[in-house]
């Protein structure tokens, strides 16, 4: 039986541990996909909390503020549920939040658009998520980036899932 050293401050359980000592090309990409999913996400959600924002909320400021022809509410919640972690209710409630907040209106054709607080919230939000983007980056060349993207990419729709992100 062979036993793999856990050191107490490692989050890593020992199934993790061991798997790093295997060859790359055996170990499991669902875990590792896993892994790396709870680990950016815990980080960037981290950071929006920092600007007083949740990650719904961010969705809903980026969609906003890359749409020429603001959406409807239910609108918003369709597009966002579709492809996100989240359903109808919690993109609701973001929409909510950000409206108590006035980041947010609703103009008398139903549509939301971003008030001049919500755009100055968004570049803030911007500015953090570039810094965590460099932090997630840190010592990763842009080609390696791409080429794991792509490799996903191939994996998803090997599958039979959605390789885009906003299909």
């Amino acid at each position: 039986m062979t036993t793999v050293p856990v050191s107490p401050a490692s989050s890593a359980p020992p199934a993790a541990a061991a798997a790093t000592s295997a060859p790359a090309a055996v170990q499991p990409v669902g875990y590792w996909t896993w892994v790396a999913h709870q680990t950016v996400v815990r980080h960037l959600r981290g950071a929006l909390a920092g600007i007083d924002l949740t990650q719904p909320q961010w969705w809903v400021l980026k969609d906003i503020a890359a749409e020429h022809a603001p959406r409807t509410r239910a609108e918003l919640q369709n597009r966002l549920a579709a492809h996100l972690d989240a359903g109808p209710e919690e993109i609701g409630r973001a929409i909510d939040a950000l409206t108590a907040r006035a980041w947010l209106s609703t103009d008398e054709a139903g549509r939301v658009r971003a008030t001049d607080a919500g755009r100055a919230a968004t570049r803030r939000a911007v500015d953090v998520l570039q810094r965590v983007r460099a932090e997630i980056h840190a010592g990763v060349p842009e080609e390696d980036y791409a080429t794991t993207l792509d490799v996903l990419r191939r994996m998803i729709r090997n599958l039979g899932g959605q390789a885009e992100l906003y299909p």
